[in-house]
């Protein structure tokens, strides 16, 4: 009996810190190798679902948790442009924006794919015991700067096609010439670029928190197990 309860002791010991805390917060019995299995099966999918979701006509445009606006300060002047006789060339600039984002959101797949396939112990863990933003965090520090890069020609491509920088030079430019108008970023490429990065992550967390909710209702059986146990 006291042999068996030390053997037990040892294999305590013998694990992961992280794996003694997740264990706490109900993760007992899972190792160190399913629970990262089970992220990042669990990952993946949610990825891959959002660019599937993201990357498609009305993506964004029909999305109104996703939806690319009218950048802040052209929002507040977009009252008395309207009233100018601009009110369809906003409407026609905001269309457009979301019409760039999901032309670029499908060139993000293989990076986030990647990001998942490579995810450490120690990542696993940041995700496993952190909050509602801690998939969000992962993927944004590890894929934002490279699809940035990759974001901008696509969308900038894009803009340029369906004369987006036109008609956000001319909107734009009519609005700082009333002093109605300042740009926090450096062209409307790099404000659809980012608002459609911020789109997909937010997204890809969403998708992750339904996995959590209902994990069986994934169909795998390595995701009922890792996220069955953090209920």
């Amino acid at each position: 009996m006291h042999r068996r309860r030390f053997a037990a002791t040892l294999s305590l010991l013998a694990l992961p810190v992280w794996t003694l805390t997740a264990r706490a917060q109900g993760l007992a019995g899972i190792s160190d190798l399913d629970a990262t299995k089970g992220l990042r099966a669990a990952l993946e999918k949610g990825a891959l679902s959002a660019v599937q979701l993201l990357g498609r006509t009305d993506g964004f445009l029909g999305n109104p948790q996703v939806h690319i606006p009218l950048p802040g300060a052209l929002q507040e002047a977009a009252k008395l442009l309207g009233a100018l006789g601009m009110r369809k060339q906003l409407d026609d600039l905001e269309v457009s924006m979301n019409r760039a984002a999901e032309q670029a959101v499908p060139m993000a797949k293989n990076l986030l794919v990647d990001a998942v396939r490579n995810i450490s112990v120690s990542d696993a863990k940041k995700i496993l015991t952190g909050g509602d933003t801690s998939v969000t965090e992962f993927f944004a520090g590890k894929t934002r700067q490279p699809l940035t890069g990759e974001f901008l020609p696509v969308v900038h491509r894009t803009t340029s096609r369906i004369g987006l920088v036109g008609q956000y030079d001319r909107v734009a430019g009519k609005a700082q010439s009333m002093g109605l108008y300042k740009p926090e970023d450096p062209s409307v490429d790099h404000y659809v670029t980012r608002k459609a990065l911020d789109g997909l992550y937010f997204m890809i967390g969403e998708e992750e928190k339904k996995i959590r909710r209902d994990p069986v209702g994934t169909g795998s059986a390595l995701l009922s197990r890792v996220f069955g146990a953090l209920k």
